[in-house]
């Protein structure tokens, strides 16, 4: 795929794998949007990117993606590339009583839902144009349980899931479906893991680093992308997920006793 000359969306463009993909894609010459929930960070990388157009959307609000449709479709109609890129990362253990049954499913709504409900709000514009992209980013936690944040990887699997049967569904279209198995990085979404039992934050891959695997991936058509230790964990998974498990259960072990 061509990554210039583009008009591209970016949900949750504000810090991490989402201002890495704007600054990059930017400097390569394509028109860059990004959205964000909150409106003082996307004024702050307006500042720091020159050029970049930025809306103030929440993805797990069905109607604030609606309206984000119809606003960014008016000012930019040669949209043609959308990057789910906005996610939610929490530690949780089922056995703390005070997570009520609206909260249990936060996850849910902005991880997966809101793909879902951007690529079904996006997808007939985007079928009109003569290239289009859809990149889903999932984690190389969606290719095994994570104990300590269970309701996180539940989300990841599924939207791997959906992206593969989206890819299928679309294959007779001008739009590719592309999917980034993100391994862990230092971005604000494993800040909260500092200190965690088991946690090893040399194993975390830089966010530009990760990014620059990304772009070059998308460059060559690479359909699912796997940056760093997420081509490990793709092998591991496969021939020894029991062992894998194992592994993952000792992160935060100690911390999920604590709650019980």
């Amino acid at each position: 795929m061509k990554l210039q000359h583009n008009t591209i969306l970016i949900t949750g463009g504000t810090s991490g794998f989402g201002y890495e993909f704007a600054s990059r894609l930017l400097a390569l010459g394509n028109t860059v949007i990004i959205t964000g929930r909150n409106q003082d960070r996307l004024d702050e990388v307006r500042v720091k990117l020159p050029g970049i157009h930025t809306f103030q959307s929440d993805v797990s609000d069905s109607e604030q993606i609606t309206l984000l449709f119809k606003q960014v479709i008016t000012q930019f109609p040669g949209l043609n590339m959308l990057i789910n890129n906005a996610g939610e990362m929490r530690m949780i253990s089922f056995h703390d009583t005070s997570i009520d049954l609206h909260n249990i499913t936060r996850e849910v709504e902005i991880n997966l839902m809101g793909p879902i409900r951007m690529v079904q709000q996006f997808l007939p514009h985007l079928k009109k144009q003569k290239n289009a992209a859809i990149l889903n980013v999932t984690s190389g936690i969606a290719l095994m349980p994570f104990p300590l944040s269970p309701i996180y990887g539940a989300t990841k699997s599924g939207l791997r899931s959906y992206t593969k049967s989206l890819r299928v569904q679309l294959k007779s279209t001008g739009v590719k479906v592309f999917e980034l198995i993100a391994p862990g990085s230092t971005t604000p979404l494993n800040d909260k893991f500092a200190g965690i039992d088991g946690f090893d934050d040399k194993m975390l891959m830089a966010p530009a680093k990760l990014i620059d695997a990304a772009i070059k991936g998308l460059m060559k058509d690479q359909l699912e992308i796997y940056p760093g230790l997420a081509g490990v964990m793709r092998v591991m998974s496969r021939v020894a997920p029991a062992f894998l498990l194992s592994q993952t259960s000792k992160v935060g072990a100690q911390w999920i006793a604590s709650k019980n």
